[in-house]
């Protein structure tokens, strides 16, 4: 699914108003997991000048690109990450990796194509998910209006629940970056690549 969409599921999960710094724990480890994705794609068009449908067509799928993909969706890194929030106690930590092992988990059922090696380094294969979030051909038709539904509700979940006025600004702002083009354009086109 796209990133924010990934920030604002792991927001609702594991922000708790009783535990400082968790919304932007979760907020993070939302991102984190394409992060490698968005800086790799920024330099190869806004640095080196390769065109966004070769970045997107070719490498995107090459050995280098998914090699970063496998550990940076890898369920055994995200959960290993886990376990020491919880085993260290630090909730900020479990908020984190939580969010991100959700990531992983969200995308290994809504990429097709595209998928992660999320069982990495046990294994380099890939599940390519009946359902895709983009691709028409996946249901990415379903799914894309579905995917925009689950941010709106989520997104007025979590602006109820936070307090500080910072906390929902924040949130609402995450969840604009996903809606207003949608909103603007009136399709979902557009959005797939982060």
């Amino acid at each position: 699914m796209n990133t924010p969409t990934h920030m604002i599921i792991g927001g609702a999960l594991w922000a708790k108003q009783d535990r400082p710094g968790s919304l932007i724990a979760a907020f993070a480890g939302g991102l984190a997991p394409d992060l490698p994705m968005i800086a790799m794609v920024l330099f190869a068009t806004k640095v080196t000048g390769v065109p966004e449908q070769d970045v997107y067509g070719i490498l995107y799928f090459s050995d280098g690109w998914q090699r970063v993909f496998a550990i940076d969706h890898s369920f055994l890194v995200w959960g290993l990450v886990l376990a020491a929030g919880y085993l260290l106690r630090v909730f900020t930590l479990t908020a984190f990796a939580g969010s991100g092992l959700a990531h992983a988990a969200v995308d290994f059922l809504t990429h097709h194509d595209d998928a992660r090696q999320q069982l990495w380094p046990f294994t380099d294969w890939k599940f390519a998910s009946p359902f895709s979030y983009w691709d028409p051909a996946y249901f990415g038709s379903i799914v894309a209006p579905l995917e925009a539904l689950l941010v709106f509700v989520l997104t007025i979940m979590l602006v109820f629940r936070l307090r500080r006025l910072w906390e929902k600004a924040l949130t609402l702002a995450i969840s604009a970056i996903f809606l207003v083009p949608i909103v603007v354009t009136g399709g979902f086109h557009g959005l797939h690549g982060m």
